[in-house]
């Protein structure tokens, strides 16, 4: 080896003597606000690194998308099968606003309800509400014996399908293309839409088990804090102290 070429043999490893700092210790927690369509508003809490210089840590909390079971935010074990997808738009000191961002049902439940001896029918929709969210919605649906039938099967035929799906796309598209953002998950929360699905197609053939399974957002207007605000309504005001006891004015005997 030529002399003097390898300077670093005398030195020992590179970096050797450096601490090790726990990378916890340079971060924050944000508390996640879910919008008034829900009970609880307290979704749960994220974590971001410090700022420091020029990187700002609201520039990455602004955009994360987290989720949530529907049963959690509306107190309701009932709705445990649906999903719920939050954006997040806006940080106001410690707690981050998010907005619906998506919904989807649990693998499990749509298992449960495809079955043999009947049809499954399955449509999807992209329709833009009022305020400019454009949406593709997916709805599910499965045929069910008529009343008194003895015969096993309950197969729809593909002219029925048809007709089915036709109204599907009908009362999706009048539901979802006349309301703003705010209204139109208010009708997801019950599955009115699905309800009103199954009643519009018992003339055509008798339904069961119909679901808005999915909702994406394809495409979000400009961001508007102020929109923002009427979707969180109270969500970030301070909550007036309770008033204290100071009890009852009482008149003073007068001595005799």
């Amino acid at each position: 080896m030529a002399v003097g070429k390898n300077k670093r043999l005398s030195k020992g490893k590179k970096g050797k003597g450096k601490k090790a700092v726990d990378a916890f210790t340079k971060k924050d927690w944000y508390d996640i606000k879910a919008p008034s369509a829900f009970q609880v508003r307290n979704v749960g809490k994220t974590l971001v690194t410090r700022s420091s210089g020029m990187r700002v840590a609201t520039d990455f909390l602004n955009g994360r998308i987290v989720e949530a079971n529907l049963a959690d935010l509306n107190k309701d074990e009932d709705q445990n099968y649906r999903k719920i997808k939050l954006q997040l738009l806006d940080v106001s000191g410690k707690n981050c606003l998010a907005n619906f961002y998506g919904m989807d049902m649990t693998t499990d439940k749509i298992r449960s309800l495809v079955k043999k001896w009947q049809s499954t029918i399955e449509c999807q929709v992209d329709c833009t509400t009022t305020d400019g969210y454009k949406l593709r919605i997916f709805c599910l649906a499965f045929t069910k014996k008529r009343q008194n039938q003895l015969k096993k099967t309950t197969y729809a035929q593909s002219a029925q399908i048809k007709v089915i799906r036709k109204k599907m796309t009908d009362i999706i598209t009048k539901e979802a293309t006349t309301v703003d953002l705010k209204d139109l998950v208010r009708k997801f929360i019950p599955n009115s839409i699905g309800t009103q699905i199954e009643q519009a197609c018992q003339c055509v053939y008798p339904l069961k088990d119909v679901f808005i399974r999915k909702v994406k957002t394809l495409k979000a207007p400009k961001f508007d804090i102020t929109k923002l605000m009427e979707v969180h309504g109270s969500a970030t005001e301070t909550a007036a102290p309770p008033p204290t006891d100071e009890g009852t004015k009482v008149d003073r005997p007068t001595d005799a």
